[in-house]
């Protein structure tokens, strides 16, 4: 009986589980069709677009100037996707990207339009458009011919329209200018034609003045796509040859690959290798992004899709690396660097018990990131945690902010760090750290002077455009930051382009929100790496009655520390809880304390009860008072509250 029972519970859950696979199998073919458009259901090929009919391009342009609208009106017309009210930000997937309007990941969409009778593939890359994405950007160019550089009428050229064209130009890439938001009040469009010309030596009439979001000449752009961009000069009888230009991670098939190809052709059942890892793989699927991931028989050279090859980490798929096919080796493609981490910052749980929690989560965003760099870490005050490496302060931001919406993760971060580098001085070091330059990405870490013959710190060369009535404040700011003035150059009549060569620990905490203050809203910034450069670096501990808190340590300018060490004192002395006895809170350069504050003891008034009478028994009970604290300070130990340190490391930013 009891078996007869097991069976037919079993069979009615197969039957449960068959009838749920069957109706899921359902469901996500009508989702498929629902995306394929006209004559692209099943399987497309690929071979009907001879090169000459295809062009790779992409949209670049500083925050907010209607890159991602752009897009959604070119998906629209080339009947890619329905036109609805909703389609806003098409390809920003993220809900960050949506929430604070930029985009964060590069997307791809492969476009079909009908020009005088002839079928053209238009691939269209949108790139992010932040400065901290910069080589994300540089990688999507490298696998288009032409770009459309979008400006916005009303605000005219910012600094990412600058860093992002000079981007294209050194790629040699056509460069289409686009003059986006014709349909507000205050555009200028004929102001903005000038300063292309100047800027960027471009004629003005060669300019494409539209409305993205009303949809106006959005038609022109396209036909100029066709007509300006060429197309892409390629081989396909050569051996394969693929550019990787971005990845995802998907849960159930691994890594996605974007790729552009070169030359050749890649079908399923391939066996390619990455030039980078010198990894093996088998094709499992190939296709083209319309937006969504449409499967094809065959990718041909000059075309632009993914590839899905059984990669499980989202490392083996870096971006700038280059396919090739399986005993067929071909020379790899010029420009692949890995990404160079340029913020470090502590991230601990708000409660240890939340560790594992946060751990898979970090993991699982680190699947989909793999510009972020994950080492484990540990501090007396706030326990286990990591130190991160990012590529910016946004991409930080942007990292948190997903942790939070997508895991529901709320962590500690630690003011952020740059790393540092160290010439080490005696041999015998040397042989220690196998190396004579050292790389600091931890300040606790940082080596003393008398092994260093000098320090090096990252610098930046840094683009402020601004109107011309906040150049002088802007000015002192850079001063203020130990900046050097490198150029500067009038782009009208009312707006200047300034050029600084910055320290990057000057400007990644708090320089961008100053900047903003001081010009009302209306400068912005964008920075490019420019290597590293000999500066004095301390080292700043800070002491609670003679201990380091290693958590505080920071580095820091010879010429700033007294300023910093006084302001994390202050902070400290505000948030510490009062003790029985007196805490003397120091900031020190090696055995120098440069700054002290001083949180008072509590005190019982041990007089209250004499009334008059002779003073020596007054001074007999406030010695007894005196020597019971200085016992107490001896054994007493100072552990510096949790809350107390997210103060600090919180509000160390905002100063």
């Amino acid at each position: 009986m009891w078996a007869f029972v097991g069976r037919s519970s079993w069979s009615s859950g197969a039957a449960r589980r068959g009838l749920r696979g069957r109706r899921a199998a359902r469901t996500l073919g009508a989702t498929r069709r629902n995306y394929s458009s006209g004559d692209l259901k099943g399987k497309l090929d690929m071979s009907r677009f001879p090169v000459e009919n295809i062009r790779n391009f992409s949209i670049i342009a500083h925050v907010d100037h209607g890159k991602s609208t752009l897009a959604d009106r070119l998906l629209e017309l080339t009947g890619t996707i329905d036109k609805t009210k909703n389609n806003k930000q098409v390809l920003d997937k993220l809900q960050v990207e949506r929430e604070r309007g930029i985009t964060v990941k590069a997307q791809t969409a492969s476009l079909f339009y009908n020009c005088e009778g002839k079928q053209y593939l238009l691939n269209l890359i949108d790139t992010p458009g932040h400065v901290d994405f910069s080589y994300e950007v540089s990688r999507s160019l490298s696998a288009c011919q032409g770009v459309l550089l979008v400006v916005d009428a009303n605000e005219g050229i910012q600094a990412q329209t600058v860093a992002n064209f000079f981007l294209a130009f050194e790629a040699q890439l056509s460069v289409i200018p686009v003059i986006n938001k014709i349909d507000l009040k205050n555009a200028d469009p004929e102001r903005v034609e000038k300063q292309v010309e100047k800027v960027f030596d471009i004629p003005s009439d060669e300019c494409i003045k539209i409305s993205a979001k009303l949809g106006t000449n959005v038609e022109n752009v396209i036909k100029a796509v066709i007509e300006r961009i060429p197309p892409p000069k390629v081989h396909r009888k050569n051996p394969l040859r693929a550019l990787v230009f971005d990845s995802t991670f998907d849960q159930y098939r691994g890594v996605i690959a974007n790729v552009a190809l070169f030359d050749g052709v890649v079908s399923k059942g391939d066996k390619i290798i990455s030039a980078h890892t010198q990894k093996t793989y088998e094709v499992n699927e190939v296709g083209v992004l319309n937006p969504n991931e449409q499967p094809t028989h065959k990718l041909y050279a000059g075309q632009v899709g993914y590839l899905i090859a059984g990669m499980k980490d989202v490392t083996e798929a870096q971006i700038g690396d280059t396919l090739y096919l399986h005993k067929q080796p071909v020379e790899p493609l010029p420009g692949f660097k890995s990404a160079k981490p340029m913020v470090f910052a502590g991230m601990y749980p708000v409660d240890q018990s939340e560790y594992n929690n946060l751990k898979s989560a970090v993991e699982k965003l680190t699947l989909n990131d793999s510009s972020v760099t994950v080492h484990r870490d540990s501090s007396l005050a706030l326990g286990a945690g990591w130190r991160l490496g990012f590529l910016g302060l946004l991409h930080m931001e942007v990292f948190n902010q997903r942790l939070e919406q997508e895991y529901n993760a709320s962590v500690i971060l630690t003011t952020p760090t740059v790393p540092y580098k160290a010439i080490l001085s005696s041999t015998k070091l040397i042989k220690e750290y196998r190396e004579k330059e050292i790389t600091i990405v931890n300040p606790a870490q940082f080596p003393d002077k008398s092994k260093v013959t000098h320090y090096l710190e990252p610098v930046v060369l840094g683009t402020i455009i601004t109107p011309d009535e906040y150049t002088g404040k802007i000015m002192m700011l850079c001063q203020a930051r130990r900046a050097v003035q490198k150029n500067m150059m009038f782009i009208d009549q009312d707006r200047v382009m300034l050029k600084y060569l910055f320290p990057l620990n000057e400007i990644v905490v708090d320089f961008y929100d100053s900047l903003k203050s001081l010009s009302s809203g209306y400068a912005s910034f964008d920075y490019e790496d420019a290597g590293y450069q000999t500066a004095e670096l301390v080292k700043m501990d800070i002491l609670l009655n003679g201990n380091i808190v290693e958590e505080l340590v920071t580095v820091v300018h010879k010429d700033k520390a007294h300023s910093i060490g006084k302001a994390i004192c202050e902070r400290l002395k505000d948030s510490l809880p009062r003790q029985l006895f007196e805490i003397a809170i120091q900031a020190a350069i090696g055995s120098k304390i440069i700054a002290r504050e001083t949180v008072k003891a509590y005190r019982k008034n041990v007089l209250a009860k004499c009334y008059g009478g002779d003073i020596t028994r007054k001074m007999k009970l406030l010695k007894r008072q005196a020597e019971g604290k200085k016992k107490l300070r001896k054994i007493g130990n100072i552990e510096v509250p949790k809350d107390a340190f997210i103060k600090v490391l919180k509000t160390q930013s905002d100063n």
